[in-house]
This record gives structure tokens, sequence and C-alpha cells, in this order.
């Protein structure tokens, strides 16, 4: 904290005046606050807490600046402090705020001024620290920050300023606002790059009549000349160019820390300063055209970095442009009005036409149309909705006008919930991430102790110029900045990949522990299956054909919840008959009245009891994990329906390909063993075990576990949210419950299990890339700083090797953004 209160001390002078907002201290008074080195006095804890906040912010420009103390309210407060405390209104909260039970609240924040991993770690351990935050997450790809607090202990407001008062600037998250920032972004730092690179140019060859005039001899007004025209051209290079490594340098000072930029700033500001005076004094050897250089390669990096970091983020940018700026409301009369989707609230109706996005979650109310939802869940195919099915914000209505009723909004639609669990994957760190960053967070300290130590044995055996010279290259070729992004920019491209297939990351450590996955154990319902009867074959007995019977079926199993109604639903259609005297029998079937005539549909004893039969025929052909239902009128039996839990498409391919990977697949299920059994032979799993409660499957697990597996558990249902929590790595299925979803690292959005064989693949590769690049940064710098220590690297080479090893390991991870 930049605040510093004074203890309490009687002010009895009661001639003083607040030097807030200029009343009278009141005799006895204690409040005081040091401004600028100062203590300053105050009449009441009001304006103690506003001046404290002002100090935080590192506003203290607002006293200077100000002509005379004002008697209102809104003058005593800084303009940009009024507009943080705007941010806690409920009204305005309502679009980027989330509410987790009474007094909990998460957000989603911009951070400007983040230059490199240092910032993200500074601004995690300090809003971190402040009482009342629960979690600060910063995914250095996007520049966005996850934050939850406990509105009872902190608000919004005082979050942002605390971010503020080290530097940074944060403000609730939007993506035109970002998409702005980012283009200003790049202005600005390829405006940065072009003075660096036309100065850099110019001094060099300038530099290179320096060089000749030292081997071949020079007049020293030359000599003086070229110097002063070089000081000339760098001036704008170090003040303009330059002045992000100084200001993040000034930051982490500031903040008591050793960023990345501090050693950067040494070696600039030395090398300059050094160079000023031989230039002014004669003699000595000037840097202009290592400093220039260093600037311009820098900034070159940072760039091509930053660019880096736009595309990796790309896939989490476009799922949040996916809902439409407005949309059609429809009244009680029928009536359309434009609004934006900020005003919609759960009940509302929205007309959406052929080529409309969705703006939020709800069911379809009229109409029957196809929608693309390609982006959320990787399904190529538009999938067909009717009446009340469901419908995800974000997606496209591709063919028919629909009307929907919304049901949830904002940070509670699906969409919001997907970016959520994105940014909060792409912000936690895998295992070898915070070793990068440990080693990262020392290796500065180290940097400048050995720069000191070669300052020293270079001095003492030749003289200040060659020593000068040799730690200005260590300082410069061994930059930290390759150790802290080998990880990061790795995890954003994988994760936005893995995306675009279907296969949502949720944990930061999903992909490093997925790769090294030894076991892989799926629940059966749900899972390999759909977790849901499909009717497989309809054998008409009597004078009927399978789209008769199926007509009749449907007609009798009208508006029924019973899953049987539902498959008989799904696979004929339109409902062209119409049921009357509908009774339902618990546990056994439905009968009805059609065209005069009495039907039953159900178990085979209730079907065929219509007719007087006091027992059935029983089918007992077909696979175990089928069922049969009967239909039957007066007569006795017309029709038999076959229902199975179909297997997924492409469980088996997918189960084999695990294998192939010398992965060891299980089944653990709940079901009865011979439906289990049956299900493992149909997609080639050895070892699988029925009847199962979910305290046997958690057994099993860690039973594994204590030999020594890294296992991955697939699962969709409540009953797996124990297994899942236990597991090394979890997935669950994008259909499954809630619970299944909280506690899984990974989700599944697709029905296609081949994608989970995409994501073990993706994290392999997302392991490997990663080990390269740690392995590529930590051997440059105990190549380089070696040959720097030894005087074998010139200034500007050094400059050039730091930036190629950022440069390359940013590149080295882009690979991974191919899906």
């Amino acid at each position: 904290m930049l605040t510093a209160v004074v203890p309490p001390t009687p002010v009895t002078d009661s001639r003083l005046d607040c030097f807030h907002c200029g009343l009278p201290v009141p005799p006895n008074a204690h409040f005081a606050v040091v401004i600028d080195g100062q203590r300053q006095p105050m009449c009441c804890h009001g304006c103690e807490a506003v001046a404290e906040a002002i100090v935080a912010a590192g506003l203290t420009d607002f006293y200077h600046h100000r002509t005379t103390h004002s008697q209102r309210a809104e003058d005593l407060i800084p303009e940009q402090l009024r507009e943080l405390a705007l941010y806690d209104r409920a009204d305005l909260q309502k679009s980027f705020v989330r509410i987790e039970g009474e007094h909990l609240r998460e957000a989603a924040l911009m951070l400007e001024g983040i230059v490199c991993a240092a910032c993200v770690w500074l601004s995690e351990r300090h809003v971190n620290a402040l009482p009342g935050v629960l979690e600060f997450r910063v995914n250095y790809s996007t520049h966005r920050a996850q934050v939850r607090w406990d509105e009872q202990q902190i608000k919004l407001s005082a979050i942002l300023t605390a971010i503020a008062a080290i530097g940074y600037v944060a403000h609730p998250f939007d993506p035109n606002r970002q998409e702005a920032v980012q283009k200003r972004e790049r202005t600005i730092a390829l405006r940065r790059l072009a003075v660096a690179g036309i100065g850099s140019m110019q001094v060099m060859m300038l530099a290179v009549g320096l060089y000749a005039g030292d081997y071949q001899g020079m007049e020293s007004w030359i000599q003086d000349f070229l110097r002063w025209i070089c000081l000339i051209l760098t001036v704008p290079v170090i003040g303009y160019a330059a002045q992000p490594f100084f200001i993040a340098a000034w930051r982490d000072l500031r903040n008591r820390q050793l960023g990345m930029d501090v050693p950067v700033t040494l070696a600039i500001s030395a090398a300059f300063i050094a160079s000023v005076w031989y230039t002014t004094q004669g003699g000595g050897e000037v840097y202009y055209d290592s400093v220039t250089m260093f600037v311009f390669f820098l900034l070159t990096g940072r760039f091509l970095e930053m660019t880096a970091r736009h595309r990796a983020g790309q896939i989490s940018e476009a799922l949040v442009r996916m809902l439409p700026a407005m949309t059609t409301r429809l009244d009680d009369a029928g009536g359309e009005t434009i609004v934006p989707i900020a005003e919609l609230v759960p009940g509302d109706r929205v007309l959406l036409r052929p080529g409309a996005t969705i703006p939020a979650d709800g069911r379809v109310l009229e109409g029957v149309s196809s929608v693309d939802e390609s982006l959320l869940t990787g399904e190529s195919l538009p999938l067909s909705k009717q009446l009340g099915e469901t419908l995800i914000g974000g997606s496209v209505n591709v063919e028919s006008p629909l009307v929907m009723r919304i049901e949830k909004v904002g940070g509670d639609t699906a969409l919001s919930a997907i970016v959520r669990l994105l940014d909060r994957a792409q912000s936690e760190k895998p295992r070898l991430a915070l070793l990068a960053d440990r080693i990262a967070s020392q290796f500065v300290t180290a940097l400048l102790v050995v720069a000191a130590a070669v300052f020293a044995a270079w001095w003492t055996l030749s003289d200040f110029d060659t020593a000068f010279r040799i730690t200005l290259a260590v300082l410069v070729v061994s930059c930290p900045c390759a150790l802290s992004l080998a990880t990061p920019t790795a995890i954003v491209a994988a994760t936005g990949a893995l995306t675009r297939l279907g296969v949502l990351t949720t944990r930061g450590h999903a992909l490093e522990t997925l790769a090294r996955t030894t076991h892989v154990i799926f629940d059966k319902t749900g899972t390999l299956t759909y977790g849901r009867p499909q009717v497989v074959a309809v054998e008409p007995v009597a004078d009927l054909d399978p789209q008769q019977s199926l007509a009749l079926a449907v007609a009798l199993e009208r508006g029924s919840e019973h899953p049987v109604g539902r498959a008989l639903a799904e696979v004929a259609g339109p409902v062209i008959l119409t049921a009357t005297a509908l009774k339902n029998t618990p546990g056994s079937g439905v009968e009805g009245w059609i065209n005069g005539r009495c039907y039953r549909i159900g178990r085979p004893g209730f079907a065929a009891g219509l007719g007087g039969a006091t027992t059935a025929e029983q089918r007992t052909d077909g696979d175990a994990a089928g069922i049969w239902v009967a239909l039957g009128d007066e007569t006795g039996l017309l029709a038999w329906f076959r229902l199975t839990d179909a297997l997924r498409p492409g469980a088996a391919t997918a189960v084999a390909a695990l294998q192939a990977r010398g992965l060891k697949v299980a089944l653990l299920s709940g079901d009865r063993q011979e439906t289990v059994a049956h299900i493992a032979r149909e997609v080639g799993i050895t070892e699988a075990s029925g009847g199962m409660t979910p305290q046997d499957k958690l057994d099993r697990l860690r039973e594994w576990q204590q030999q020594g597996a890294i296992v991955a558990m697939v699962g969709d249902g409540v009953n797996d949210a124990p297994v899942l929590a236990a597991a090394q790595v979890s997935l669950a299925m994008g259909s499954g419950a809630q619970l299944a979803h909280a506690t899984a690292d990974m989700i599944l959005l697709t029905e296609r299990l081949e994608h989970l064989v995409s994501g073990v693949d993706k994290a392999r590769q997302t392991l490997l890339i990663m080990r390269e690049n740690f392995a590529w940064a930590i051997g440059y710098n105990l190549l380089a700083v070696p040959l720097a220590a030894g005087g074998w690297l010139t200034p500007w080479m050094s400059a050039l090797g730091m930036s190629f090893s950022s440069l390359l390991v940013v590149v080295n991870a882009l690979r991974l953004r191919q899906s």
C-alpha cells in the first residue's frame, strides 16, 4: 500500500485547517494522513478516508493543481475516484457482475498497462492480499482478470483503486472497449518501434564511421561531431521509444520488486549516461548504437509477442463477441421492439429471424428451425430445434423464424460460463509455469549480483571501459522474458484450439495432467451412451405398417415426460393422430382412445390385457441393453418397439484410439452387470464393472492411484461428482449435470467422443512444447551469460540474442493453435 496513516496524535491547534476540505480541525482531533512525505491534518474520518484513497491511487497531483478549497462534496474527490465509485452501483453491476450467494461477487475486468509476465505476478500478488478479495487471476494473453470478492468486506471500487495504486488501469470488461484498447496498443507500439528503428539505423550509419576512425584514425573534431549527432538521434529513442521500460521499472521499484524491466532499464540508462559523459568530456567509448539497437530489438520482440498474444486469445474474444448488441422483443400483443440485450429479463419473448444470433439462453415457444452451435460445441452441422427445446445464447438461427422465451441472461448464460471457465483455465498456472515463475522471480536478483561481480572482476583485470562494456552485455543478454513466456502462451494457444473442437478446458493444470495420464475411466450412462432410450426397431404384429404403429404410439404418449414417450416422439415426427381420455398407469403404461378405439402402450402384459389376456408374450431377444415396449388394443398386441440406450457415435473408435496411445481404459457403472458387459464388448473395453455405487467407483480409483496410476475420469452425472473430484484430471460431458461440470477440469461440449482423443493429443503436444520452451530459456541463459561475461559478446549482439530468445518461445507455442 502506498498510504501511510499516522498514529493517532491529538491536534490541539484550533487554527489548523483540514488539508483536504479546508474546514477548521476540531480541538483534540486525531486525524492525519502522510501526503508526499508530509503529515497533513484532517478534520474527520471522512476526509481521512478520502485522502488515503487519493494517495493509494497515486492521485496526489489533485492537491497540487487545485486553486482553492471547495465546500461541494463532488469537488473534494478526484474525478478518477468518482468514476470508480460508480462501479459499486447495483444497476451498473448487473451487466458484468455475477452474484454468488448473498455476499459473494465475481466480475471480469480488463487491465491496461500489462507489459510482461512480471506485471501479472505483481498485480495478482497485490490484489489477492486485499481483505475481502477471495481470488484474483490475470490472463496474460488477453489482459483479462477474474476477481471474486466478499461485498461485505470490500467494494469493487476499492479493488480498482488498489490496482491503480500499483500503476495499472482496471475497468469492467467490455469487448468493444478491449478491441479499441488493443488497437491503440498496436498503434502506440508501432509508433515507438518506428522511432527506435529510424533512430537505430541513423546511429548505426554514423557508428560505422566512428568504428572506422578507431582503426584508421580520425580528427578529434570529426569524432566529436559524429558523437554529438549520435546523441541527438538517440534522445528521441530514450525519451519516447524506451519510455515503457522506464515506467515499468519504476513501478517495480516503487513496489519493492525486481521485475524484468529493471535490468533492461539499468542497461539502457548506464550505457546512455556513459555515452553522454564521454561525448561531453571526450575520450572513452560511446554506446549510442548499442542503446538504440537494444531498444529497437526489445520493442520488435515485444510487438511480435503482443501480436502473437492477441492471436492466441482470439477464440476467447470470438466467444465474447458472439452475442448481438440488439434483439427483437415481443410484447403481449405481439408488437416488436428493438432493445439492447442488456434489457432482457427471464420471461421475455424474443423473435429470431433466419440469420439472427440468439441473445440469451431459453426455449423455443413457436416454430421449427435449425441452429448453428458450431463455435460453442464444435458440432459442424446445424441442430434441429422445435417446441420446448433449449436454445443457447450466441448460436445462430439458420432456417426459419423462431419465437423463444428467455430463461437466463447476463452472467448466468452458458456462453458466459464457458468464457469464465476458459479464462480461469488460461490464467491458472500448471506445475511447469509455477516453477518458471519461481525461477524468474529470483533470476533478476541473481543477474544483478552476477553483473556486479563481472564488473568488479574485469575492472581488476583490465580497465573501466572494458569492464563497463562487458557488464552491459551481461545485463542485456540475460533477460528472463523467455522463461516467463515459456508456458502461458502455450496454455492459451492450446486451450483456444481445443475450445474450437468443443473441448473446454476449465483448469490450468488439466492439459499437463492429461498429457501424463495412464488410465482413463468411463462411466456408461450419458458418457459412452446417450443416457436416454432410443427406438432402434419397430415390429408390427397385426395389419399395420411401422409408420402407422409409431403414429398410434406417439398419439398415446403425447405430452408425456417419460423417456420412452420422448424416444417415440423423436423418431415419429409430428403428431398426426389425437388421443382422448388418456389414462396413465404408473409402472405399466398409458391407455387412450383414438378414432373410437381403445389402445394401450407399455409393458407387454398391460398392452395385451386390454383384449382380456392374463399373460402376454415376453420378448427376450435382442441385446442386454435393450427393452421392449408393446402396443395393443381389444384384439391383442399390434406392434413391438425395441428401445436401447444407444452408443454415442465414435465411442468404439475413441476407445480404440486411446488404447493405441498406451492408455488403459476401464468402464465403471452403476448399471446392471450384463448391460455394462454388453456395452464394454461393443466398444472394446476389457475391464468393465457394473452395479457399482459411487463409493465403489471411488475405491477402485484410489486403488489404481495408490499403484502409481494417473487417472482421467470421464462422467456426466451427479453420482460421478465424487469420482470426478478425486481423479487427477476429470472430464464431464457437456449435457451432464451442473455438479459434474463444477467438479470437472475439462468439459466435452460436443457429443463426439473422438474429440477426447484430440484432447489427449493436444495435451501431450502442449507438455512437449512447454518443456521445449523451458529447456530453451534455461539453456540460452546458461550459454549466453558466460559468453557475455567472458567478453565474447558485444552489447548489440546481446540485444539481438535476448530478443530472439523471447520471440522463439512465443512462435513455438503458437504451433498449438492448429486444431
